[in-house]
């Protein structure tokens, strides 16, 4: 079991930036993919990132370039800064892990609670 804890939402003001982390705990492997998503009100889960065993990072198309993911020497957090956030940034964000690399929400096996982002316009 991977118990995964994610921290730093909040409100900001459009063009702000914010923070996350994702601690991990338990059965913490250097192999595991942790993976972002979001969900937006009314909305199914989004990808917004991942980062493999070797520390390469894939990000959806909509935070490219705003948004950037990395982790601790001992691969037991994970952050995502987040930078020129948009009133459309907005939703519950969670940290997600599985040993496979995937864009899909539903293949990884561990989530995190999630965190509240809200970007006032």
């Amino acid at each position: 079991q991977v118990h995964l804890v994610e921290s730093g939402g909040g409100l900001v003001q459009t063009g702000g930036s914010l923070r996350l982390s994702c601690a991990a705990s338990g059965r913490t492997s250097s192999g595991f993919v942790m993976g972002w998503f979001r969900q937006a009100p009314g909305k199914g889960r989004e990808f917004v990132g991942l980062i493999n065993w070797s520390g390469s990072t894939y990000y959806g198309d909509s935070v490219k370039g705003r948004f950037t993911i990395s982790r601790d020497n001992a691969k037991t957090t994970v952050y995502l800064q987040m930078n020129s956030l948009k009133p459309e940034d907005t939703g519950v964000y969670y940290c997600a892990a599985d040993p496979r690399v995937s864009y899909f929400d539903k293949t990884y096996s561990y989530w995190g609670q999630g965190t509240q982002v809200t970007v006032s316009s």
